[in-house]
This record gives structure tokens, C-alpha cells and sequence, in this order.
């Protein structure tokens, strides 16, 4: 069977090239395609790999983020008298399939080239050395029938490009990719958006790695604006989240679109999916502490995916019961706003785990980002539980030297409460002393670990230092704190 086989080349967008492999997997998983690997270079623009038929590229293709299109390979090889030798050769032994192809209505040529450039006439000369070709349509280059496709890849290092191109390739063009929701997705032009909101890319990459199915139902616990709901719902999951902060929730806080000075009144997770024809997928938001376990045992999710707060531009916070010394002066018909304190990574990624491994389906997944520092990295400090099993990890670089990672858990076991993870387990305590100071070391990544009352202190020392200088220059500092709390004053006098 497998002789009848087709390969194909898979080009893929020079973009996230981390998360490729993982996404793959993902909706091979999901499809139950089958496939083998002819090709083992994973950071080439083109890989090159065989599919039963036509449909099970057409599969692939339907829901691929990182792939750009599909090309039925013809021929490939690393110098050119051999390349167009297998072409002539593939030609003559498949004349019969291909015939309906070479005499098409319209076609096009194009020649696309990875890490050097050509000329529109060099581009030309190419395409003729190919004239055995028994093509008999007529050139068509804005809606063609049939597209032939001249590929040259000529390495991954702009700086030593070699002086014959690694691999040359040519074919048909079969399928694209799902890489035009990106823009129809983008956050340029979403109705309602913060600080956090995931890039859409990143949301769809999470969507096809949590094996999103239509009908699933899909949960986010760190809800924000609904950005992961938006990708989740387009593949046709149902969508629930929610979040601690009800102003975002109800999309009542400060915009973050610098043009814009209020919110609209109808701005909404539920306007982000109708804007998106995805509203009959919605099903709720909620406000809730992810720390107090909300939901009853028997609620399973399909999928959860999310994006937990670092403490960077949102705060991580839980309820807390905070003692007050003071009288009790409260009544029965007064609004209560619940204390909060900070939810520290570690605790809050052990709970995050036992979540998905209490909620979650058998073969469920969880996707979820974790962040770091890239010199504190090794394999000991990604969350473990006994019932979840991690089946990707990729990486992200951020800002500075700091990184994130989307990890992807499978849900192998049934949950049984009496063996969950030990607290007090060696993976816990790495994860304890890499995660907690993420927000300190972020903002201290030239020097050495310091508190809030430790960075105040040394920067009104810089002041006084600052204020000293000028007064032995002659000049009269201005308190630019002290008038503008003189002008708060007069704001209310």
C-alpha cells in the first residue's frame, strides 16, 4: 500500500519555527492522518514528507497555522544536472496522471528562492531551462488553473550562503494553509482587547495543539479578554471562561488602544465572537478565584487552554480572608469587594495542574504558557502531575533574557484523589524557586534579586543623588512629586 503513496513538500512560514513539529503532531493526532517523515532538517522552510492521497494533505492543510501551502513534489535534488534529470524522469513515468495537468486551460510558473534573491530575468532564465515540460496552456498569472511551483533553498544562514543551493525542488501546487485567519483574526481590528490579549497566531497555534474538534468544550481560566475563546470557538469548540477581575470581565477597564480614552458600551467577550460569526459557541464568562475550586467534580472539560497571569502587566491575585483589626462597621445591604493577595506562580501552576487533571477527559489536553528566565532553564522546572503527561514544550523568547514556554498536557489516567502530587515533591520545590521571583528578576535582569521596598529605597537614593547635583551646579530642583500632589489637593479643596 504504501507504494502507492504521493509525497508532498510542506512549506511552512519562516515564523514560530519552534512550535512546528508540536502543531504537526497535533493535527496528525487529530485527524488520525498517516504519514513518514523524508526529511529530518525540522528548521528548513520545506519539509518534505508522504500522504496516503490528495485528502489526507487536504486535511492537514484545513487546519494548519504554520503551514503556508502544499505542493505535489515532482522532483528534488541537490545539484541541478540531477534535478532536472528526476524531473524528466517523473514526467515520462506519470505522463498519464499528469496529462490533465499539462494540458490545463491557464497555468503559472513561479520561483520562489529561501535566503537569496534573484532577478525577475534570472527568475525567467530558470523557468526555460525547463521547456521539456509539456505544458500547452496558455500563461495566466492572476487566476491560473494550475500552478507549477520552482523552489531553491539555499540555507538557513544569511551571512554564509553557500555557492550552490542546498535543495532544489519543483511541483504543483496542491492546498493552502489556514494562515489568512492570522489577519482575519488580528487584534488591529478586534472590538474588544487589553494588555494581555493573546496575538492570534499564537491563540490558533493553541487551539490545534489542544485538538480542538467541533463540539468540544472548551475552558479558559484566565479568561482576560477572550482571546484563546475566539480561536477555540472558530474550530467549533463551545467556549466558557473566567477570570478574577470582574472590571475586565465586564470590560469595564481602562482601554488599551492608545486612541481610545473610554470603553464602548458595547464592548464584550460575547461582541469578540460575534464579530467573528462565532457567537452561537459562546457560552459564558464568569468571575471567580481559580484558587477556590468552583466546579463540581462531575464537569468535564475537552480542552483547557490559557494563558495565566505573570504578575508582569496583570497582577496575580486570589481571594483572601484578611484579618482587620478594626470594629466591624459593615451591614447587611452593603457591596463587599473581597480581599485579594498575591497567588504565587508555583502555587498557582499546582493548582492549574490539578485542575486539568481533575476536570479534563481522558485524552483531553491542557495548553498553558510558563515563563522564565532563559539561564534558570532545564527540564526540572516544568510542572509535573502523576495523571497528566507533557507531549510539547516550546519556546518563545520575550523580552531581555526572559522566555516563555507553551507546554501542552495529555490527560493519560483517570483522576484518583488519593495519588496526587506531594507538595512537597522535588519537582515542586524547583518549580517553587524559578517561578516565585519572576516578576522581581524581570525588572532586575542586570543586577541581583531585590524587593519592592529595596528598588524604592535605592531609586530615592538616585533622587537625593540627583537633587544633590544639581543644587552644587546652581540649579533649583523642581519636586514634580510634590506639586502634583499640591494639585490632587486643590482638585478636592
Amino acid at each position: 500500500m504504501t507504494k502507492l503513496w504521493k509525497k508532498y513538500i510542506l512549506w511552512f512560514a519562516q515564523e514560530h519555527v519552534d512550535f512546528r513539529v508540536a502543531e504537526f503532531e497535533s493535527i496528525v493526532k487529530l485527524f488520525g492522518l498517516q504519514f513518514r517523515n523524508l526529511s529530518e532538517h525540522r528548521l528548513k522552510p520545506f519539509w518534505l514528507v508522504e500522504f496516503p492521497n490528495d485528502e489526507t494533505a487536504h486535511q492537514y492543510a484545513s487546519r494548519s497555522i504554520a503551514l503556508r501551502s502544499i505542493i505535489e513534489l515532482y522532483s528534488h535534488a541537490h545539484t541541478f544536472p540531477e534535478f532536472h534529470k528526476q524531473l524528466q524522469n517523473h514526467v515520462h513515468l506519470h505522463q498519464g496522471a499528469l496529462k490533465e495537468f499539462f494540458k490545463a486551460n491557464s497555468f503559472k510558473v513561479t520561483v520562489e528562492t529561501y535566503n537569496k534573491h534573484f532577478s525577475q530575468r534570472e527568475k525567467v532564465e530558470k523557468i526555460e531551462t525547463m521547456d521539456y515540460l509539456p505544458i500547452e496552456g496558455a500563461v495566466n498569472l492572476k487566476n491560473p488553473q494550475v500552478e507549477w511551483w520552482y523552489l531553491e533553498f539555499w540555507g538557513l544562514d544569511p551571512t554564509a550562503v553557500p555557492a550552490e543551493p542546498e535543495d532544489i525542488l519543483f511541483g504543483r501546487m496542491l492546498v493552502h494553509g489556514q494562515r489568512h485567519l492570522i489577519k482575519q483574526l488580528s487584534l488591529k481590528q478586534r472590538k474588544f482587547i487589553g494588555n494581555t490579549s493573546m496575538d492570534a497566531q499564537l491563540s490558533l497555534l493553541m487551539a490545534n495543539q489542544a485538538l480542538v474538534r467541533d463540539g468540544d468544550l472548551v475552558f479558559d481560566p484566565f479568561v482576560g479578554t477572550g482571546s484563546l475563546l475566539v480561536s477555540a470557538a472558530k474550530f467549533g469548540g463551545y467556549v466558557l471562561g473566567a477570570d478574577i477581575d470582574f472590571m475586565m470581565v465586564h470590560a469595564r477597564c481602562r482601554p488599551s488602544r492608545i486612541t481610545q480614552k473610554v470603553r464602548d458600551k458595547d464592548e464584550s467577550i460575547r461582541a469578540n465572537l460575534q464579530q467573528y460569526g462565532c457567537a452561537n459557541r459562546y457560552m459564558d464568562v464568569l468571575v471567580a478565584d481559580f484558587s477556590n475550586p468552583l466546579w463540581h467534580r462531575r464537569i468535564t472539560f475537552d480542552s483547557i487552554i490559557t494563558d495565566p497571569p505573570y504578575g508582569i502587566r496583570e497582577a496575580t491575585e486570589k481571594v483572601e480572608t484578611k484579618v482587620n483589626p478594626k470594629d466591624n462597621t459593615r451591614t447587611a445591604d452593603m457591596a463587599h469587594y473581597p480581599s485579594t493577595s498575591h497567588y504565587a506562580l508555583h502555587h498557582l501552576y499546582a493548582d492549574l495542574l490539578e485542575f486539568g487533571a481533575t476536570h479534563l477527559k481522558l485524552g483531553g489536553r491542557l495548553v498553558c504558557w510558563l515563563p522564565f528566565h532563559r539561564e534558570d532553564y532545564n527540564e526540572t522546572i516544568i510542572p509535573q502531575h502523576t495523571h497528566l503527561r507533557l507531549v510539547a514544550n516550546s519556546e518563545q523568547p520575550l523580552a531581555g533574557n526572559t522566555a516563555r514556554r507553551l507546554l501542552t498536557y495529555e490527560k493519560h489516567m483517570e483522576y484518583i484523589k488519593e495519588e496526587k502530587l506531594n507538595e512537597n515533591s522535588n519537582d515542586t520545590q524547583l518549580t517553587t524557586a524559578v517561578s516565585q521571583n519572576f516578576r522581581e528578576r524581570y525588572f532586575n535582569t542586570n543586577g541581583e534579586i531585590e524587593s519592592r521596598q529595596e528598588r524604592r529605597m535605592r531609586k530615592a537614593a538616585l533622587r537625593e543623588q540627583g537633587r544633590l547635583e544639581m543644587e552644587m551646579r546652581g540649579k533649583l530642583p523642581s519636586d514634580g512629586r510634590a506639586k502634583k500632589c499640591d494639585l490632587n489637593k486643590a482638585r478636592f479643596n
